[in-house]
C-alpha cells in the first residue's frame, strides 16, 4: 500500500510497449527470428479477432447504448476526419506523395482496443469515460480497415477511381453489421454454450463475414456487443484469452521490425506525426465531435488525450507491405515508430492523466 503523500511516477511503460521493443530488439540480436509480414499478418488478425470479441463482449448493448452517439461519431467520422489530417500533414510537411500519405494516414487514424483495454486496466473511471474509448477502439478498428483496404485497392489498379474505396468500404461495413448481428443472436439462442465453442462461433462469424466480402473484424465487435449482456461464467478465462492474444499480437509485430534498420528519417517522421495526433489532429476531431455529449471538461479531456495507438495500425501498414505497394516499407516503418511514440508517451501518463483530469472515483480505502 502506497504510504500517503507519496508520488506515483509520472510514466509508467505500459506491457504492450515493453512486449514490442523486446521482440524488436530480439529480432535485431538474431535475425532469424523475424518472421514474414503475411505470417504476422495471419496470427495478429487472430489475435485481433479475439480482442475485439471480448472487448465487445466486456461493453455490451446496454452499456454502448448510453454512450452510442459518442462511439459512432468518434468511430466513423472521427476515422476519416483523423485520417484526412494526416494525410495533409504528411503531405505538406514530409513530401509524401497523396496516395501514401492516405495510406499512413488511415493506417495510424484508429485507435487500438488492445492497448486501451490493456491501460486502461482496473481504473475506475468516471461517466462515460470508458465505454467511450473502449466502444471506439472497437468501433473505428473496422473503419480504419475498410478505409486502408479501399485504399490499397486504388494503389494497386491503375485504371480505379475513388469510387473503389466507397464500394469497399460500404460493402466492408454493411456485410459486417448484419453478419455480426445474426452471428449474435444465434448464441443468445444457444446461451451458455461454453466459451471455446462460442470463441469457435466467433471464428465462424469472421469467416463467413470475410468471405462475403465484409469486415470480419466488425462482425466479431457486434457479436460481442450483441452477446455481452448475458452473464457469462467463463468471462475470466475469456478475460485471460483475450490478455494472451494481446500479448502474442504485439510480440509478432514487433518481430517484424528491425530497430536498428530505421533511419534517423523516419523515426523524425514518425514522431512528428505522433506528437501532431496527440497534440493536434485528435483534440481537433474529437474535441468537436464530443461537443454533443455533455461531458465534464475531466472526462473530456481525458478522452482526448487517451486515443492510443497499437497493433492495429502497425496490422493496418503490413496490409500495404503484403499487397507490394509504392514505398510499403516507409510506410510501415514510420507507423510502427508512432505506435511505439503512442504507447510509451500517451499509455504511460494514462494514470497520471486520470487522476489529474478527475477521470477516477477514490477507491474504498483498504484497511
Amino acid at each position: 500500500m502506497r504510504a500517503r503523500g507519496s508520488l506515483a511516477p509520472p510514466v509508467r511503460i505500459p506491457p504492450p510497449a515493453l512486449f514490442l521493443v523486446a521482440s524488436a530488439l530480439a529480432s535485431d540480436l538474431v535475425p532469424a527470428l523475424a518472421p514474414s509480414v503475411s505470417r504476422v499478418e495471419l496470427v495478429v488478425t487472430v489475435a485481433l479477432v479475439v480482442i475485439l470479441f471480448d472487448g465487445g463482449a466486456d461493453i455490451g448493448w446496454r452499456r454502448f447504448r448510453i454512450a452510442a452517439v459518442p462511439i459512432v461519431s468518434l468511430g466513423v467520422p472521427g476515422t476519416f476526419a483523423t485520417a484526412g489530417l494526416v494525410t495533409v500533414f504528411a503531405h505538406a510537411v514530409f513530401g509524401f506523395g497523396w496516395l501514401t500519405a492516405g495510406l499512413v494516414g488511415a493506417a495510424i487514424a484508429p485507435t487500438d482496443p488492445a492497448v486501451v483495454f490493456s491501460v486502461l486496466g482496473n481504473h475506475e473511471l468516471r461517466g462515460r469515460a470508458r465505454t467511450i474509448l473502449e466502444g471506439e477502439s472497437g468501433a473505428n478498428d473496422p473503419v480504419g480497415i475498410a478505409l486502408m483496404l479501399g485504399l490499397i485497392a486504388l494503389a494497386t489498379h491503375t485504371d480505379a477511381t475513388f469510387w473503389i474505396v466507397v464500394r469497399v468500404f460500404l460493402e466492408q461495413i454493411a456485410i459486417g453489421l448484419v453478419v455480426g448481428l445474426a452471428g449474435g443472436l444465434l448464441e443468445r439462442r444457444l446461451l451458455r454454450i461454453g466459451w471455446l465453442r462460442t470463441l469457435v462461433l466467433v471464428a465462424v462469424v469472421y469467416v463467413l463475414a470475410d468471405l462475403a466480402h465484409g469486415s470480419g473484424f466488425l462482425a466479431v465487435f457486434v457479436m460481442g456487443l450483441v452477446v455481452g449482456d448475458i452473464e457469462a461464467p467463463s468471462q475470466s478465462l475469456q478475460d485471460r484469452v483475450a490478455s494472451a492474444a494481446e500479448i502474442v499480437a504485439f510480440v509478432a509485430l514487433g518481430l517484424t521490425v528491425h530497430l536498428s534498420g530505421i533511419g534517423w528519417g523516419r523515426w523524425g517522421e514518425g514522431l512528428a506525426l505522433a506528437a501532431f495526433l496527440a497534440l493536434v489532429g485528435r483534440p481537433l476531431v474529437a474535441g468537436a465531435l464530443l461537443m454533443p455529449a455533455r461531458l465534464d471538461r475531466g472526462e473530456r479531456l481525458f478522452v482526448l488525450w487517451a486515443g492510443l495507438k497499437g497493433a492495429v495500425p502497425i496490422l493496418l501498414a503490413a496490409f500495404a507491405v503484403t499487397h507490394h505497394v509504392h514505398e510499403a516499407a516507409r510506410i510501415y516503418e514510420t507507423v510502427f515508430v508512432v505506435v511505439l511514440a503512442s504507447v510509451v508517451v500517451q499509455g504511460g501518463t494514462i494514470p497520471t492523466a486520470a487522476r489529474r483530469l478527475a477521470a477516477t472515483r477514490p477507491a474504498a480505502r483498504v484497511a
